[in-house]
């Protein structure tokens, strides 16, 4: 397989997280959006949207868009798993990753916050004002969440989940991680999400997500 990433891109940071947790083997294929070369020619050829993160399957097939890979190779390497055994908890998950990838994300992307600077000319502090009123108001949403979840298990007579969702990270955690990296890369306070923080850091100190490091991608400065 090879993936088509640029570092700093949370959609491709949470591929690179969920490779790693599958132990998956893959190329890296740097594409570096600063210098648009997620509009070459070559490039776009294979996708409709131009976009990182790109996933070429290895039998002639590209993959767009981060949660469809996400879900692809959950299906087709299942172990270990990145979606819970039950339809409640799947649907639990994804809603905590698309609050993140549906509701943050395209808000707060590099396109995004080009074009309030080039198009509208808005200035630098507003730009920051603009991210992090987004990316706060969609991780507040996200910590309320967790804390519904954990309340449901507690009634339930379990422990309370040391990842987003269980005992181990998956689907949801590989969205979380990546959009804590860009909010702190934009010194946003986590001081009001606990549990987001304690997640992120129990995730953290796994190799896995250590490895799909922006800091670890060849194309890190």
């Amino acid at each position: 397989m090879k993936l088509h990433s640029y570092f700093r891109s949370s959609a491709a940071y949470r591929v690179r997280i969920a490779l790693q947790l599958k132990g998956l083997s893959f190329d890296y294929v740097p594409v570096n959006l600063l210098r648009g070369e997620q509009r070459a020619a070559d490039y776009v050829s294979h996708l409709g949207d131009g976009l990182v993160p790109a996933l070429e399957t290895g039998d002639g097939h590209w993959l767009t868009q981060s949660m469809a890979i996400i879900e692809y190779l959950d299906e087709t390497h299942p172990a270990p798993a990145l979606l819970p055994a039950t339809p409640l908890g799947r649907a639990q998950v994804r809603a905590l990753a698309q609050m993140v990838a549906c509701e943050i994300h395209p808000l707060n992307n590099l396109r995004v916050l080009k074009y309030l600077v080039h198009e509208l000319k808005v200035s630098e502090d507003a730009k920051l004002a603009w991210y992090r009123h987004w990316a706060g108001s969609g991780l507040a949403a996200v910590e309320r969440q967790l804390a519904l979840l954990a309340d449901e298990r507690r009634a339930a007579g379990l422990a309370e989940s040391l990842y987003c969702w269980g005992d181990t990270p998956g689907l949801a955690d590989c969205c979380l991680v990546p959009q804590v990296y860009n909010a702190q890369r934009f010194e946003m306070s986590l001081d009001t999400l606990p549990r987001i923080q304690a997640i992120v850091e129990r995730c953290r100190a796994l190799p896995a997500f250590a490895l799909a490091h922006p800091d670890a991608c060849p194309d890190a400065p």
